[in-house]
């Protein structure tokens, strides 16, 4: 197989296991810090690389060798969570629950129906019975 490059697969070590079990972490806990209306600003993936004493570009890179998914999508796959646990449990405006997950309401809507497939509207009516 002349002309043909394979990538190997490098073996994880367990200092990249550490960063991506300490980043996932902080992540949760800043996730419920907006959950809980504790935390009102933005992290950037160099402030939680900072966290962790390490260069962002590092943390990017280790978490997309060990779970295969970058830092920005475990990310949003933990908003997106507690996006729709807020919307069903709480009866705080779609607006609020926006303000409170440092969203613009708009930019809310947008990012959350891309990842559900409908408005935080539609969401909770469609799961108000599970209220």
């Amino acid at each position: 197989m002349q002309g043909v490059i394979t990538k190997e697969k490098k073996a994880v070590s367990l200092r990249q296991k550490e960063i991506v079990t300490d980043y996932i972490q902080k992540l949760d806990n800043y996730v419920a810090a907006l959950k809980q209306g504790t935390e009102d600003r933005v992290l950037e993936i160099a402030e939680f690389a900072d966290m962790l004493h390490i260069h962002p570009t590092h943390l990017s890179n280790t978490v997309k060798e060990v779970t295969g998914r970058s830092s920005c999508s475990l990310f949003e796959e933990r908003l997106v969570k507690v996006s729709k646990e807020m919307l069903l449990e709480s009866r705080a405006s779609i607006k609020e629950i926006a303000i409170q997950l440092t969203y613009d309401p708009s930019n809310f809507t947008k990012f959350f129906k891309h990842f559900v497939g409908m408005t935080p509207k539609q969401f909770r009516i469609q799961n108000s019975d599970k209220i």
